[in-house]
C-alpha cells in the first residue's frame, strides 16, 4: 500500500493539511502573546476561553449537518468562511489599520469553522478509505502534521513579531487555494438520504443523533480510554515543565548548562525530531504485529514513560525515558484511529467524529488538574498518579480491544460490499 494508491480526496486533504498547518503555524501558537499585549493577561485569558468553547460548541453542529447534508458542502462553507475570517485578520494588522478587537473576532470565527469542517474532514477520510488503508494514512498524517508544525512553530518565532501582515496574507493565499480545492477538485464521500425537516425538527433531531451515539457503549469506553491515553501527552507543558522548571538543579550536559525550563525545551525538541524520523517506519513495523499487542504495548510504554518524567531529574535518565515514550507515542497513534475509523456507522460518521474531538480538550482538564494537585503532593505521588491514569486507559483497551475487533471486521464486510455494488 503506497500514497498513490489513496483516493484522491485524502491525498489532496494531507497535502492541504501540511502546508495549512505550516503557514497557521507560525501565526497561531502566538497569537496569546499578542491577545496578552493588546488586552492583558486576565482578559486575554478569558478571550482564549470564549475562542475553545466556540469551536467545541459548533463541532457537534457541524457532524450533525455533516451527516444530513454531506460531507464536501459543509467543508466548503466553512472554508469560504475561514478565508473572509483570515482576509479580515490581515487587513486588521495592515500598516494601514489595526484592530486587535477584530483580529479576535476573526480567531474565533476560524475556531468555529474548525468545529464545522472538523467532523466532516475526519468522516470523509474514514468514507473514502479501507481498513487495510487507514493505519497508513494516519501514518502519514501524523508525520505531516508533527513536521509542519514543528517547522512553521520555528520560523514563526523568528517572523511572527515583525512580519505578521505578511505571514497573514500567505495565509489567507493558502486559505484562498483551500477553498478552490474543496469546491472543485475533491468529491462528495457521502450523499444522504434526502429528508425535508424544518429547523425545530432538526434541532431535535441533532439531540437525538447525539444521544445514540452516547448510547455507543463501545465508543464511550474508547473515548475514554483515550482521553486518559492524550493527558499524558499533555503532561509535559502542564505538571512536568511546571516540576522540572521548580525542582531540577541546573545541571552540566555536554558544553550546556541546563536548568529545568532549558530541559523541557529540549524534551519538546527530541519528542518532535523522534516522531518525525520514526513515524513514517511505524506503520509498516506494525505491518508485522498484531494491533491489539501494539496498542496495549505502546499505550503502556507510553504511560511509564511519563511517569518517570514526572519524577526523575536526571538528564540521562529524561532523555531516555523521552526516547521510549516517543516510541510508544508512534507506535500509538495510527493502530488507535484505525480502530476508532471502524467504530462509527457510516450514516453518524461525523456526529461520532465530533464527540471524539473532545478528548483534546477533556484530556487538557485532566493535566489542569494534575497541575493543582502538584501544588499539594510530592512528585513521588504524582509519578504514580500520572502512570495510573495512562496505565488504567491501557487496561479500558485492554478490555474493549475484542469488541473494536468486532466492529472493524464488521466494517471491512461492509468495505468489500460497497466495492462490489460500485463494480456492478
Amino acid at each position: 500500500m503506497k500514497f498513490r494508491d489513496f483516493h484522491k480526496n485524502i491525498k489532496i486533504r494531507i497535502i492541504e493539511t501540511f502546508i495549512s498547518r505550516f503557514i497557521s503555524g507560525m501565526i497561531f501558537p502566538f497569537m496569546t502573546i499578542y491577545l496578552v499585549n493588546h488586552f492583558g493577561a486576565k482578559t486575554a485569558g478569558l478571550l482564549l476561553l470564549i475562542n475553545v468553547a466556540a469551536g467545541i460548541a459548533v463541532s457537534f453542529i457541524g457532524g450533525y449537518f455533516s451527516d444530513q447534508f454531506g460531507r464536501k458542502k459543509i467543508m466548503l462553507w466553512a472554508e469560504i468562511l475561514r478565508l473572509v475570517a483570515f482576509f479580515m485578520m490581515m487587513v486588521s494588522n495592515s500598516p494601514w489599520f489595526e484592530s486587535a478587537l477584530l483580529t479576535f473576532l476573526m480567531m474565533t470565527i476560524n475556531s468555529i469553522c474548525w468545529g464545522l469542517a472538523g467532523p466532516a474532514n475526519q468522516a470523509m477520510l474514514i468514507d473514502v478509505s479501507t481498513p487495510e488503508q487507514r493505519k497508513l494514512i494516519y501514518s502519514i498524517t501524523y508525520w505531516a502534521n508533527n513536521l509542519s508544525i514543528a517547522i512553521g512553530g520555528i520560523l514563526g518565532a523568528v517572523l511572527f513579531k515583525d512580519y505578521l501582515f505578511e505571514l497573514l496574507i500567505a495565509l489567507t493565499f493558502v486559505a484562498a487555494i483551500v477553498v478552490i480545492l474543496v469546491a472543485f477538485f475533491i468529491d462528495e464521500s457521502y450523499v444522504p438520504a434526502s429528508s425535508v425537516r424544518n429547523a425545530k425538527q432538526h434541532v431535535f433531531q441533532l439531540f437525538r443523533s447525539y444521544k445514540l451515539v452516547l448510547k455507543d457503549r463501545l465508543f464511550v469506553w474508547f473515548v475514554f480510554a483515550g482521553v486518559l491515553e492524550l493527558s499524558m501527552e499533555m503532561q509535559l507543558t502542564n505538571y512536568v515543565g511546571i516540576r522540572l522548571t521548580d525542582e531540577m538543579p541546573t545541571q552540566r550536559f555536554l558544553s550546556w548548562e541546563i536548568d529545568g525550563l532549558t530541559m523541557m525545551g529540549f524534551l519538546r525538541s527530541e519528542n518532535t525530531i523522534l516522531v518525525v524520523l520514526l513515524a513514517l517506519f511505524a506503520s509498516k513495523l506494525t505491518d508485522y504485529m498484531k494491533d491489539r499487542t501494539v496498542l496495549i504495548a505502546s499505550c503502556a510504554l507510553f504511560s511509564i514513560g511519563y511517569g518517570v518524567l514526572a519524577y526523575s531529574n536526571n538528564i540521562w535518565v529524561l532523555f531516555a525515558f523521552m526516547i521510549l515514550l516517543t516510541v510508544g507515542e508512534v507506535f500509538r497513534v495510527p493502530v488507535e484511529q484505525s480502530y476508532m475509523a471502524s467504530i462509527p456507522p457510516d450514516h453518524a460518521r461525523s456526529s461520532y467524529m465530533a464527540v471524539h474531538g473532545l478528548e483534546y480538550n477533556l484530556s487538557m482538564v485532566i493535566a489542569s488538574l494534575t497541575v493543582t494537585l502538584g501544588s499539594f503532593l510530592s512528585s513521588l505521588i504524582m509519578a504514580i498518579l500520572i502512570t495510573a491514569i495512562g496505565l488504567a486507559g491501557t487496561l479500558i483497551y485492554a478490555a474493549i480491544i475484542p469488541g473494536l475487533d468486532m466492529r472493524r471486521s464488521k466494517d471491512g464486510e461492509i468495505q468489500q460490499a460497497n466495492n462490489l455494488n460500485a463494480a456492478k
